[in-house]
């Protein structure tokens, strides 16, 4: 897995903001990938009508809500995100882009993303007759992606996230409906969870994704559980993202990411070369003393993971 990145991304200007181009800029000489226009695949997910809302906030440099900005540069940097975040699905990297997208709905933004990239590409997959398993990491739930899949069998929305924390839900109980019922998988994990908690929910999690047989995994790759990240209480450390890499790569042949959130400059940096070099089997770049959660933290985290597992065990057997 390699970065696909591209100074387009940084055209998105946000100005004074936690997701604003700073975020890459701290990725130094990385090649310039070719661009990819991903405007054709938009519809996939978003309806025409906020399509074109979106083109025109961002002609204007407007806000599309009160923490989505906008620049002239947006539109371009989004609807190529798309397109990387296309082209890693087909090469199996990572799409190292901006604007993120997991909070996007098929007719609002919200939450700094315009455009939902990874249930874009997981669309086309599907369209392709692919299972796809969205694993989500970010400290945020991404309820766009969960609404957008809420209904579906055929892709299986995970995510590990902080609860209570934005937007507002991602609770055990949220499972999915109709014939979806049952693939969605929420792990919510109280303030102050750290390495052991985090991995130990990715662990017990696990074999519903391999019940699941995906044909392909999407990553909805954000890195703002680091423990020093300026909008959650969650305590990762850069080693537990390389933990993390190793072990979905010793369960999944074939995997894609694309960034998500992630707000700590440098730790966004190196969180993410740790996770890459985990998933290429490649030794730790930016070693950090692992992190443990403190007991009242794991008792909340055990029931709420236990009251998950009786949610799913009708489904899947876990």
């Amino acid at each position: 897995m390699k970065f696909l990145y591209n100074p387009i991304y940084l055209d998105h200007d946000t100005g004074m903001h936690p997701e604003s181009m700073r975020r890459l800029q701290m990725f130094t000489n990385l090649p310039e990938t070719p661009l990819v226009d991903g405007s054709e695949y938009l519809h996939l997910v978003h309806t025409p009508r906020y399509i074109e809302k979106v083109r025109d906030a961002c002609d204007l440099g407007g806000h599309l809500d009160a923490d989505t900005v906008t620049s002239p540069g947006s539109f371009q940097a989004a609807i190529h995100a798309v397109g990387a975040t296309i082209a890693a699905s087909e090469t199996g990297d990572f799409a190292l882009v901006r604007p993120p997208g997991h909070h996007a709905y098929p007719n609002r933004a919200s939450g700094f993303c315009l455009f939902n990239n990874v249930a874009i590409a997981a669309a086309k997959l599907r369209s392709e007759g692919k299972r796809v398993l969205i694993f989500d990491f970010d400290g945020h739930l991404g309820d766009g992606t969960s609404d957008m899949f809420y209904n579906d069998d055929q892709v299986m929305y995970w995510s590990i996230h902080q609860y209570p924390a934005f937007p507002g839900h991602g609770f055990v109980n949220e499972i999915g409906e109709g014939k979806g019922e049952g693939y969605t998988v929420n792990v919510p994990l109280p303030p102050g969870s750290a390495d052991d908690i985090f991995l130990d929910a990715v662990n017990r999690f696990l074999p519903v994704a391999e019940l699941f047989q995906p044909d392909v995994v999407a990553l909805s790759a954000g890195f703002d559980a680091h423990q020093y990240d300026l909008l959650l209480q969650l305590n990762v450390s850069a080693t537990g993202y390389y933990k993390l890499g190793k072990l979905l790569a010793a369960k999944f042949p074939r995997m894609f990411a694309t960034l998500e959130g992630g707000y700590n400059l440098e730790w966004l940096r190196n969180s993410a070369y740790n996770f890459v070099a985990g998933i290429n089997g490649e030794a730790i770049v930016y070693p950090e003393p692992e992190t443990s959660s403190g007991l009242r933290v794991w008792e909340e985290y055990e029931i709420r993971a236990n009251m998950a597992i009786s949610h799913l065990s009708k489904f899947w057997k876990v």
